[in-house]
């Protein structure tokens, strides 16, 4: 079964890139290699990708739909985080680029069976990469109802958090909730239903965005790959992050911000003691969103983010 995913702004992640022949790219999310065979047809010939995804199932699409780029591609399964790993396997001290892409694909939710849409009745998994041990019928089915309102309000910041880790807990001390349909059911007598009407979503879609975003240690993830990208970017070499969360887009804000400082002494002091300098400058003073055109072709870029870096080259 076709990998299925349409990447979302594709054409502003190439140009911010800056792709050019010759040059290495990190795509450290592969997910369908939209954005990867976009990279490529860029950077041939001579030019090399390091693609990397946490999930297997992108990983054996690539093999297969990448093979004609030989020497051009190189593949990894591991989680995004451990890209400076890789690149020290490969010799690599730096790269001319790296894109993020923090979306979840079509496939997770149409085809994986894992749980992901609560369209469906699937096992409760959401596991991006199949060999992590926690799954979400764990988090739901083990962990303490505070935890649970703290994981629903910290990542999705759901109103009817309390309510809905409540009637989770009563469930399942009866039963053992185990598929998506179990859920959405939950949650849905949780939240009451004069509510429905006034929110434009379905009142499970922020529950299971949380359950993912815990499930796979997004945000943990995400705060860790921003303290140490500029390290393994050449001298004008340029990342691009794809947000599609407030918090995920709060966090690479934040960073940029750190990385963008020159000092950071205290403003009474008569000199810099600090010697702090500049590391990357900000391509995109706002993050650019999608054009209303990709929106109505493709919704599910509607709430997506792109913020692009590129690093100073005097280091």
């Amino acid at each position: 079964m076709p990998y299925k995913h349409i990447p979302v702004m594709q054409s502003e992640v190439v140009y911010f890139l800056n792709c050019r022949p010759g040059k290495i790219y990190v795509d450290c999310t592969l997910g369908g290699l939209g954005h990867a065979k976009a990279v490529l047809r860029k950077i041939s010939p001579g030019g090399l990708l390091i693609g990397i995804d946490q999930d297997k199932d992108a990983i054996k699409n690539a093999e297969k739909d990448l093979k004609s780029y030989g020497q051009n591609i190189k593949l990894f399964h591991e989680n995004f985080v451990n890209f400076p790993a890789i690149l020290l396997q490969e010799n690599i001290d730096a790269v001319d680029g790296i894109l993020l892409d923090l979306g979840i694909s079509l496939h997770h939710l149409e085809s994986s069976g894992r749980g992901f849409s609560f369209r469906g009745d699937e096992p409760l998994d959401m596991r991006m990469n199949i060999e992590s041990d926690i799954t979400a019928e764990y988090i739901i089915n083990e962990m303490s109802e505070k935890n649970l309102v703290k994981i629903f309000r910290n990542y999705s910041q759901e109103r009817w958090s309390k309510q809905i880790a409540k009637k989770i807990v009563e469930t399942r001390k009866y039963q053992r909730i185990k598929t998506s349909k179990d859920l959405v059911q939950i949650i849905c007598n949780a939240v009451p239903r004069k509510a429905w009407y006034r929110q434009r979503i379905h009142p499970a879609t922020r529950i299971f965005m949380a359950l993912r975003i815990a499930v796979n240690r997004e945000i943990e993830c995400l705060s860790n790959f921003m303290q140490n990208f500029a390290d393994f970017l050449k001298p004008k070499g340029r990342l691009c992050v794809l947000s599609f969360h407030s918090l995920e887009d709060r966090i690479v804000k934040q960073r940029i911000k750190e990385l963008e400082k020159e000092c950071i002494c205290p403003p009474d002091f008569p000199q810099c003691i600090c010697n702090t300098k500049r590391i990357v400058r900000s391509l995109t003073k706002k993050a650019v969103r999608p054009t209303e055109k990709e929106v109505a072709a493709n919704p599910m870029a509607r709430s997506a983010r792109l913020r692009a870096v590129e690093k100073i080259g005097i280091f």
